[in-house]
């Protein structure tokens, strides 16, 4: 497949390519059963100082609602997505107490690099206001699937000393499969009214999920969309190695160089997410999401998802969706604003959910 001009392989293709790798290092394959959980007290979050606030989710939109707090049914469960430590999916569910037995929209929230689905209660608690089913998952190797600070980057680092894990996005998006099987069976949910976003590596996780599975009916990753080759191939890689940069130190004495350079980034993508810069990268897999909405919300000046890099997706994006579909792509790239996560994105999002699941 070309990546960077020329043919692409159709949507279908592709995303059976994708499963097909999401296979190959997966776990015992165990029935999909769901456990009850205890709400967590003392959530884990893998950053030196925990963050405590976000205006950004906080701005998040809201119905007027005096006594929401009294009306908010929550849920904490933890799905089986496979064998292992790692196959326990723990999930937070809030919603609205109601009478009604109508269907609602949902939409699925996932996290940023060290941090876990409480962080995201400011978002959950606001869309539940406006009648959906809000959930919140923790990621592999963070939230209660983390034992200490260091749980994602070790996970990491063995992913490349052996090979046998994807815990850069690809082994969520298997997670996030087995979530659609679970949120499409619930009585509360209409099926064909999924949406699923997040920041960071939660919008990547959301943009792979929304490559990946058709259910998930519209999309909105926020800072998550890059083009991985292009990074590589125009040496704008540092910031996002940065993010995770224990594995590319360990690539790099075990490569037996002096320096990160761009053979040992192309190294270490290949090892923990195999083809992430190359057939499964942006150019490919965002036009794959055609024809259901998608919205990709980023920083103008993001180093870590530079804007130069999403030229090719976005163009092969808009032949993807056609005059047909054109008000169901639409990228925002906020002026003036780095790797980071704004009141205007989280209405953007916000408003997309509202345009197309409500």
């Amino acid at each position: 497949m070309e990546v960077n001009g020329g043919a692409v392989s159709d949507p279908e293709t592709i995303r059976s390519q994708f499963l097909q790798l999401l296979c190959t290092r997966r776990n015992a394959q165990v029935p999909l059963t769901v456990e009850p959980a205890k709400p967590v007290v003392k959530p884990l979050f893998q950053d030196v100082t925990p963050p405590t606030f976000s205006e950004a989710m906080e701005s998040c939109p809201k119905a007027n609602i005096g006594n929401l707090k009294e009306l908010l049914k929550e849920e904490n469960l933890y799905l089986r997505t496979e064998a292992g430590d790692q196959g326990k999916l723990p999930v937070l569910i809030l919603s609205t107490k109601g009478n009604n037995q109508e269907k609602r929209p949902a939409v699925v929230f996932l996290h940023s690099t060290h941090k876990c689905k409480e962080w995201l209660r400011p978002l959950l608690e606001a869309y539940a206001s406006r009648g959906y089913v809000a959930i919140g998952v923790d990621s592999r190797y963070h939230g209660e699937r983390a034992s200490s600070l260091t749980t994602y980057r070790d996970a990491l680092v063995s992913s490349w000393k052996n090979g046998d894990t994807m815990p850069f996005i690809f082994d969520a998006v298997w997670d996030l499969i087995k979530l659609a099987d679970y949120l499409t069976g619930r009585d509360d949910i209409d099926p064909t009214k999924i949406g699923i976003t997040g920041e960071s590596l939660g919008g990547m996780h959301a943009w792979f999920a929304a490559f990946a599975d058709t259910r998930y009916a519209v999309a909105a990753p926020i800072i998550g969309v890059q083009g991985f080759r292009w990074a590589i191939d125009n040496d704008k890689w540092q910031a996002r190695v940065d993010s995770i940069k224990a594995v590319f130190e360990e690539a790099r004495t075990d490569l037996g160089k002096n320096e990160i350079d761009k053979e040992v980034v192309e190294k270490v993508w290949d090892r923990i997410a195999p083809g992430l810069a190359s057939q499964f990268d942006a150019p490919s897999t965002v036009p794959a999401i055609a024809p259901r909405p998608l919205l990709i919300v980023n920083g103008a000046e993001d180093p870590r998802c530079p804007l130069e890099g999403l030229e090719i997706p976005k163009t092969r994006a808009y032949k993807a969706y056609g005059q047909a579909h054109s008000d169901k792509f639409k990228l925002v790239a906020e002026p003036g604003i780095g790797h980071q996560m704004t009141p205007l994105m989280v209405k953007e999002a916000s408003d997309w959910f509202d345009q197309f699941l409500k």
